[in-house]
């Protein structure tokens, strides 16, 4: 189901997409547009921090529940598996009554249930809570995506697209910090409490961001008209989630267990861990700025090959180094590949996705992906036990990276296009 073409620029020259876009385009000011990308970015962020505090978290809870280690992880399966309920709802909410209010409920709603994870009293209820918080978690990305890239001139769509991706890193990178700072003056109870703090990011979103000017102009009259604009256009939907399926492989496998992998297999001590995750999610956001910047340059796809290509060459060192500067080094350069690709894909699903379902169709083909990418961790804590846990996690990764590269080249683009 590839989607062959050779990448173009879209519909406007490189001169024309430096001009002044075109008329209603952006009616919004240089501050309305900031807004729009800081909100997505934050959201983006404390979302990601939510979701990443129990990485560091995996014995501890173990411990706590008296439960095994599996089990455990299978709660991040689980969250991650209900994603795409959650990229449904509020995409179609986003589509039928603009991005902002959405956007709102959305933030209120991941961090109410990350907050009640911290006064989970057993196992099957902090099971159920994680769970559901991921319906929110899915629902933040297509939304402030779309309010993002929509917002945002053209010219500077890629660079800020990787600022918007960046945010996921800084989720991590803040989650690390917590895992240094708050986990032991607090515990771990306290690492969910925190992550309650982003509902107030629903007042700055209220009272300073401005509505989507090309969702004005493109919305749709009902729901049901939205379904058959997305299903009409199944080829590209399609494709989308496959490549998103390969990119959440990517993501997930390289940064999930990791922080267990140096623990079991390095003994590092937690403190040590927290601050190898601070420096690799430091680089992330480096890379996803730079290979957004880059894209401008060389076109979506060329871009996103270039940053699999430096994560490919990245992962003798990240999983095999002997030495903790081997594994920091490693691991940094790894992620500014990986999340440089990611840097990417803000910009590239929207530019590819048709008007009236900019909100549901980028958002939903991102958590259908990671539905199907669900069972990573799983995967990999499998392949540990036969392989090694430095071969499982870099099998799974070099075969995942060539066949993502593959998927990339057979695709096609359209960087630069209009969304009016």
């Amino acid at each position: 189901m590839m989607i062959s073409g050779k990448p173009t620029s879209g519909p406007m020259s490189e001169a024309a997409s430096l001009s002044a876009p075109p008329s209603g385009q952006f009616a919004l000011t240089h501050s309305d547009q900031w807004h729009a990308v800081t909100a997505s970015f934050l959201g983006w962020t404390l979302d990601a921090f939510d979701f990443f505090v129990l990485v560091f978290l995996v014995d501890t809870l173990a411990a706590a529940f008296h439960v095994s280690t599996g089990k455990i992880i299978l709660t991040i399966t689980a969250t991650l598996a209900m994603r795409p309920a959650g990229a449904l709802v509020f995409g179609l909410l986003a589509d039928r009554y603009g991005r902002r209010r959405p956007l709102m409920a959305n933030v209120v709603f991941f961090s109410l249930f990350e907050l009640a994870c911290g006064f989970a009293p057993n196992y099957a209820v902090f099971f159920l809570l994680r769970a559901i918080y991921g319906i929110g978690m899915g629902g933040e990305w297509g939304v402030g995506a779309s309010l993002a890239m929509e917002s945002a001139p053209q010219r500077w769509r890629g660079v800020l697209s990787g600022v918007v991706q960046s945010g996921y890193s800084m989720g991590y990178l803040l989650a690390a910090v917590a895992a240094r700072f708050v986990l032991p003056l607090w515990g771990w109870r306290a690492m969910f409490w925190v992550g309650g703090i982003p509902a107030l990011l629903a007042f700055y979103i209220r009272y300073q961001v401005k509505e989507s000017e090309a969702w004005r102009q493109h919305r749709a009259p009902t729901v049901g008209a939205i379904l058959r604009t997305a299903s009409g256009h199944w080829e590209i939907f399609g494709y989308l989630v496959l490549l998103m399926t390969l990119m959440m492989f990517l993501s997930h496998g390289t940064q999930d267990l990791y922080p267990h992998f140096l623990r079991e297999v390095h003994r590092l001590p937690l403190a040590t861990i927290s601050y190898v995750a601070i420096a690799y999610n430091i680089a992330a956001v480096a890379g996803a700025c730079l290979f957004g910047w880059l894209s401008e340059h060389f076109g979506r796809r060329r871009a996103i090959l270039l940053a699999l290509t430096l994560a490919l060459v990245s992962i003798p060192a990240w999983a095999f180094g002997g030495r903790l500067l081997a594994l920091v080094a490693g691991a940094c350069l790894l992620q500014v590949g990986v999340q440089g690709a990611w840097g990417i894909i803000p910009a590239h699903l929207n530019e590819l996705a048709p008007a009236a379902v900019r909100g549901l169709m980028p958002g939903f083909a991102y958590q259908l992906g990671i539905l199907f990418a669900a069972p990573t961790n799983n995967i990999e804590y499998a392949l540990r036990d036969r392989f090694g846990y430095a071969w499982a996690l870099a099998a799974f990764e070099i075969a995942n990276i060539v066949l993502l590269g593959t998927v990339v080249v057979l695709g096609r683009e359209e960087k630069g296009k209009s969304f009016v």
